[in-house]
């Protein structure tokens, strides 16, 4: 069977692509190899909410008409009023994670339980073999999101998880000594959640280890969103590498800051455990240290660190081990027969400005990639905010649009390119 367009992996970034072209005139089908939708899971603690705005669904920032935002998902359930007038700050990622659920289960292109063994390209069409069938495509796009990253002295060894598995493993920590690793807003709420278990369930002692110098807000200010707008993406993308490189060191925290809302919410937890609740629970705080390894010890383990600020190694010992230590895009074993075929840039394959992958094929043929060019198009590029901007855009390419980019692209700030500054002044006379 021909589809104009094939989709692997049915995450957020597919998912967007796949609600967009819903009904539409180009015929479509996403496979994901889970046997069901599911995000993030492991990661559904209590009161956990998204750090974007609601209207940064699947949907709306492309088409706020289009059947699977978050609104109608709401108006379906019955419950907008009930959303309004419960007035959250910010949505519970619970809420988010059902709304994606009833997008892939209501999208009848969405196929969840067959895995893309393998895409080749024969006669003009990508052929697509899956674990129960093959089909050709004129267009691919791939949106297989990210894994858990630990770091290579971790051991999956029983006493150590990725923060991802947090939910099931919560229950195996009562009375015990408990090390979280990473300083950003996955650890801070692995720490909530331990902070907040009943005296029956809680641990012994928790320790908190980070390389930054303190557990530093995300900065969510209007300015800094700026770098999270189709315009900023367009900028970044016309960068040189080390200018990338740079930008994406310097602005890390506009990213991979914890939210505000929950460091008050530590806090205030820590403050009433030692002076209202007088708990025997050890609770220390280990900025500006960095993991070096692990060994097994009595009992438990024990995690070598060195403090930054001044070299020293210390080393601490626990029970368990929660790597808070962030996620890498996902292989792709399925792209091997077209790998030699494709440009590269650095770890990633190279894209062009409409997310389509750099290769030798025909120039109407395309592998579109989502969420995997992060250092091609910026802070953006892993995050929810322009899924559904980059989705639009892909689907433009797809059509043959004259102008691929979707609106939107307009910003309060003037991101110039190199060059450009100086051509408005040679320009003076002119439209500049």
């Amino acid at each position: 069977m021909h589809f104009n367009c094939v989709g692997v992996g049915c995450g957020p970034s597919n998912l967007s692509a796949a609600s967009l072209l819903h009904r539409s005139a180009v015929t479509n089908i996403f496979f994901d190899s889970k046997p069901d939708f599911s995000w993030h899971e492991g990661m559904m603690l209590e009161d956990v909410t998204l750090q974007v705005s609601l209207f940064k669904d699947l949907v709306t920032l492309a088409n706020p008409t289009n059947r699977f935002s978050f609104i109608s998902y709401l108006h379906e359930h019955g419950r907008l009023y009930q959303f309004l007038n419960a007035r959250f700050e910010s949505l519970l990622r619970k809420e988010f994670a059902m709304y994606l659920r009833w997008a892939a289960k209501t999208n009848e292109n969405v196929v969840f339980g067959e895995a893309v063994l393998d895409i080749s390209f024969v006669d003009n069409r990508f052929v697509v073999a899956t674990t129960q069938r093959q089909v050709t495509a004129d267009h691919v796009v791939i949106g297989v999101g990210t894994v858990p990253k630990t770091p290579s002295f971790a051991s999956t060894s029983r006493g150590q998880f990725h923060v991802s598995e947090t939910a099931a493993n919560l229950h195996t920590v009562a009375g015990k000594r408990v090390i979280v690793v990473g300083g950003g807003q996955s650890g801070a709420e692995a720490i909530l959640a331990l902070l907040r278990m009943s005296r029956g369930e809680a641990p012994a002692s928790i320790k908190w280890v980070s390389r930054r110098e303190n557990f530093y807000p995300i900065d969510d200010s209007p300015f800094t969103n700026e770098f999270y707008t189709p315009s900023h993406s367009e900028f970044f993308y016309q960068q040189p590498p080390d200018f990338r490189r740079s930008f994406l060191d310097r602005n890390m925290l506009s990213s991979d800051g914890i939210s505000e809302q929950t460091l008050r919410s530590i806090y205030q937890r820590i403050y009433s455990l030692r002076h209202i609740e007088h708990s025997e629970m050890n609770i220390e705080l280990l900025p500006y240290r960095e993991a070096q390894n692990i060994e097994r010890a009595t009992g438990g383990w024990s995690l070598w660190t060195v403090r930054l600020h001044d070299g020293a190694p210390e080393v601490y010992w626990a029970d368990v081990v929660i790597w808070a230590t962030g996620f890498r895009p996902a292989d792709m074993p399925f792209l091997e027969t077209l790998a030699q075929r494709m440009e590269r840039s650095g770890q990633e394959i190279k894209v062009d400005r409409y997310f389509c992958a750099q290769w030798d094929g025909p120039a109407n043929r395309h592998v579109f990639l989502l969420n995997g060019a992060r250092s091609q198009r910026g802070l953006a590029d892993p995050n929810l905010s322009l899924n559904a901007w980059r989705a639009q855009t892909v689907i433009n390419r797809m059509l043959n649009k004259a102008e691929s980019l979707p609106i939107g692209t307009h910003s309060l700030i003037d991101w110039h390119k190199p060059g450009d500054v100086h051509q408005c002044y040679r320009d003076l006379q002119g439209a500049c």
